[in-house]
């Protein structure tokens, strides 16, 4: 890499250098932290806070769309009393765990990584980062390599291109990039999308919008929860908050992997399930087989979820409104159908989805070699086949994210204390069959993953090489099966040992 080359010294040295300080990098250091005291480390972050996505998005009513207890960390119990958390109680909850485990020394801001290149000769990754406020570019090196980067483009969200867009004379607003300017009050307010973000900002809004329009091109199932969990509360007050932690997420993973399988195993009655929900919402007339009643099976596309049916009230009354249909053009006042109808607007929130982007868009070599990561095997999931000492979290699509972040991290550390206590060095996932099927490394139906999941790893469809969206099953392989197996390939050890 380019400081290297030209025999400048590594700004820091460590042994495990992690890059994002979002939930996913915030988890990793907090693993080692605890399990791997005398482990050095080091993370990298683009912005200059934690928080990755949740210091990223300021949108109105921004929270969490899976409960809290699985949400956060297993290794730090959420005691709010909300169960659907707001996007700032989020923040909190991360900046404690920092301050928890006293990992604000170890994370360096303003530091984009573009690159990082391992070397079987050196047996250690080189990375470069380049510093927001000086474009200097500076090199840092680590034994392993932890992506905590998630899959969303933090550049660009996505937004499809609108006849007459140019034409409008409001003012058009991506949710990733909220103007802090931006006043709607008494404004006429059209959302488009039907996903997380559009059922969050109708409620949000609502209140203080003259009205609020949600636009989608077809309908989602949308899932009402409380935003507070009784249960848990009551288990707080009887067991202590560390006791109810566990007994709550044990609760809430069997609750919402049961929904899952219902919904898997028995699509047509969980469709009339969760619709007749959504009729018991919202008031009788209300057309909920055009406006709620999706064409597709549960969990094709990732079920929304909507605290104390906030998205159904603000329906309910004259606050907000949903229209079904396609756009035909913008126009000078707000959007034209393709039914001929038009929808006047101040404001056009397109809540139109994101773009993926695999580990923050960063070269990676080996040898002087680039990897294609389409051309990469995940192994369990969390390392690429033929990519050294490298490991990511990318969290599950049908569960809460960080549950799949804990169980990687955990075996992680398993992972160097087998190669301590064996003397090894380097350890690479290896596909010893390269006629296994691959297939996409996740298989939603939903838009942002059809555009983007090509430019990713790619999972196998047996033995460690699969892409398990089953905690029950990672339990299995990451938290209780053997570290080692054939497909890994240790190497070296090292010197004096």
């Amino acid at each position: 890499m380019s400081s290297r080359t030209n025999g400048s010294p590594p700004a820091a040295d460590v042994d495990v250098l992690i890059v994002g300080a979002g939930i996913s990098g915030i988890g990793a250091a907090g693993h080692l932290a605890s399990q791997r005291p005398g482990t050095t480390f080091m993370i990298l972050e683009a912005r200059d806070s934690i928080g990755g996505t949740w210091d990223l998005f300021r949108y109105p009513g921004i929270r969490s769309d899976s409960d809290m207890s699985t949400f956060g960390y297993g290794f730090k119990p959420w005691t709010h009393r909300k169960a659907i958390a707001d996007g700032h109680l989020i923040l909190d909850y991360l900046q404690q765990t920092v301050a928890d485990k006293r990992l604000a020394r170890h994370i360096r801001f303003g530091h984009r990584v573009v690159g990082a290149e391992f070397s079987t000769a050196e047996r250690r990754w080189t990375v470069t980062a380049e510093r927001a406020d000086t474009g200097e570019q500076l090199t840092f090196t680590a034994r392993f390599l932890l992506l905590g980067t998630g899959y969303y483009d933090h550049g660009e969200g996505f937004t499809p291109k609108f006849a007459g867009v140019e034409d409008f004379r409001g003012r058009v607003v991506h949710p990733q990039h909220w103007p802090e300017d931006l006043d709607y009050t008494g404004k006429q307010v059209l959302v488009i999308g039907s996903g997380a973000t559009a059922v969050t900002l109708i409620p949000a809004m609502a209140g203080r919008a003259g009205h609020v329009t949600m636009l989608q091109r077809s309908p989602g199932y949308i899932f009402s929860l409380p935003s507070e969990d009784v249960i848990a509360g009551v288990l707080r007050k009887l067991l202590g908050r560390r006791r109810a932690h566990k007994l709550v997420r044990r609760k809430n993973i069997w609750l919402t992997r049961s929904m899952y399988k219902l919904c898997r195993r028995a699509p047509k009655l969980a469709r009339r399930l969760l619709i007749a929900r959504v009729r018991r919402e919202l008031p009788r007339h209300f057309d909920v087989d055009t406006h709620f009643t999706p064409s597709y099976a549960p969990w094709d596309q990732r079920l929304c979820v909507v605290p104390d049916g906030d998205l159904f009230k603000a329906l309910s009354s004259d606050r907000a409104s949903v229209v079904t249909d396609r756009i035909a053009r913008f126009t000078e006042s707000g959007i034209l159908l393709e039914s001929g109808r038009e929808l006047a607007a101040d404001i056009i929130v397109t809540a139109t989805g994101l773009n993926m982007s695999p580990f923050g868009k960063m070269r990676l070599q080996v040898d002087g070699r680039p990897v294609d990561l389409s051309d990469t095997t995940a192994y369990k999931a969390m390392m690429l086949s033929d990519v050294p000492n490298l490991a990511f979290a990318l969290g599950y699509t049908n569960l809460s994210w960080t549950l799949k972040v804990d169980l990687v991290w955990e075996h992680f550390c398993r992972l160097l204390d087998h190669m301590d206590a064996h003397g090894y060095d380097t350890v690479t996932p290896v596909l010893h069959d390269p006629a296994m099927e691959r297939v996409p490394f996740m298989n939603l139906s939903a838009g942002y993953v059809e555009r983007g999941i090509g430019a990713f790893p790619r999972a196998g469809t047996r033995g460690p090489w699969t892409v398990e969206m089953a905690y029950e099953k990672d339990v299995e392989r990451l938290r209780d099966g053997p570290v080692a197996d054939a497909a890994l390939h240790f190497t070296g050890a090292r010197r004096g040992r």
